[in-house]
């Protein structure tokens, strides 16, 4: 294209196509970073409009703006924020780095296509847990924003103050909220709930996050069962057994029944999400309360949890909003942008793409390959899936 330098490295930027979706996967800082190493970035015409920057502000970084999509899909290296739909993947040509949050263990069908059309792809959502890569853990970054807002969502939702007040009109006890799963987005919940003036309390199957749970104000709730493997070596939840859920299920029945606010966040890579709330839980806790799962996308926490609706059931609304971080798209996207970049530095050398793919980051990322699916999760889960047939 014009303008643009002969054999240097060309990176797309799509505008996001999924319904609601308003983040996109690089900002103009980052963009400017890149060009300024020589490499060419083609950015879809209003691709960060819905986050707060216009095209001027991608040309003034550098980039080169294209008016559909067709010039972005071109590049050697495509990054998105969602995986491509239908007709966004058949615009890849063969020889194409693909980077979005490609979910592979759940969409096994788009990764043998790739590997079959010969397009490498790097998943955002199977960056490693480990402390080298924090810098480009997007389920953590993007989990900061969810957590945060499911706690406006409850409040805005909950017919009660959060905070005690002292009034001429008499004393307003302050809500009480429990938080199912204290990783980032539950942490952030807590921090946010707190801030709010609520009385907190927490759960989580790890037992080592107590502490990180009453610095923040909140109490930890014990719940005696063996959860010693309940995390990969990768630093991911695992499926519990059944014995271990029901017990979860019926603590976590009394503390519910006594909250106005439950907000539930576990969840595991590839899997449904465990249920722990059940439809007896929601009629024993009082009318007006208020449940937010940010496990929806995957079945849900709650047993009457329907994803991307809010339900009411004698008196208790149950949310099942999906995609809480696009609500906040610019500093959904600020971050996202900021985790891509980090996994670029180990991706792009001089302005070339050159991954060494035995780094462990690297090597955790990068889903197909060489026509080949190479990321062993989704290989196992694929083979796991292809075991009743054979029966």
């Amino acid at each position: 294209m014009e303008g643009e330098t002969a054999g240097a490295l060309i990176v797309g930027v799509p505008r996001e196509s999924a319904p609601g979706e308003q983040r996109v996967a690089m900002t103009p800082d980052t963009v400017k970073r890149l060009t300024a190493t020589g490499v060419v970035v083609r950015v879809e015409h209003d691709a960060g409009l819905a986050s707060g920057h216009n095209d001027d502000a991608y040309v003034a970084s550098g980039a080169t703006i294209v008016p559909d999509p067709g010039p972005v899909y071109e590049a050697q290296v495509v990054i998105k924020v969602q995986k491509p739909d239908t007709t966004e993947a058949a615009l890849l040509t063969p020889g194409t780095t693909l980077i979005a949050l490609l979910q592979p263990m759940t969409n096994t069908e788009l990764m043998r296509e790739f590997a079959g059309r010969d397009i490498t792809s790097f998943s955002m959502d199977a960056i490693p847990r480990t402390t080298r890569a924090q810098s480009m853990d997007v389920l953590s970054s993007q989990a900061t924003v969810a957590g945060y807002k499911a706690v406006l969502m409850a409040a805005a939702t909950l017919p009660r103050f959060f905070p005690m007040l002292t009034t001429a009109a008499g004393s307003i006890v302050p809500a009480k909220v429990l938080i199912v799963g204290a990783g980032v987005a539950g942490l952030q919940a807590i921090a946010t709930a707190r801030r709010l003036g609520a009385v907190v309390e927490a759960y989580d199957t790890r037992p080592v996050v107590k502490e990180q749970v009453e610095s923040l104000g909140a109490k930890f709730v014990d719940i005696p069962v063996d959860t010693s493997d309940a995390q990969t070596a990768g630093g991911y939840a695992k499926e519990l057994s059944a014995e271990t859920l029901r017990k979860q299920q019926e603590v976590l029945a009394d503390h519910a029944a006594k909250s106005d606010v439950v907000i539930t966040t576990a969840a595991i890579p590839g899997r449904p999400a465990p249920r722990l709330i059940s439809r007896e839980t929601v009629e024993r806790m009082r009318p007006g309360s208020v449940i937010v799962d940010l496990a929806a996308e995957t079945g849900g926490n709650v047993e009457l949890t329907q994803a991307g609706e809010n339900v009411e059931h004698n008196g208790v609304t149950i949310m099942g909003q999906l995609n809480l971080p696009s609500t906040m798209p610019v500093h959904a996207s600020q971050m996202y942008a900021k985790n891509i970049q980090n996994l670029l530095d180990l991706l792009i050398k001089d302005g070339k793409f050159d991954p060494d793919y035995e780094d462990e980051i690297v090597k955790g990322t990068v889903i197909t390959r060489q026509g080949e699916i190479v990321h062993e999760m989704t290989r196992q889960r694929m083979a796991e899936a292809a075991e009743p047939s054979r029966q």
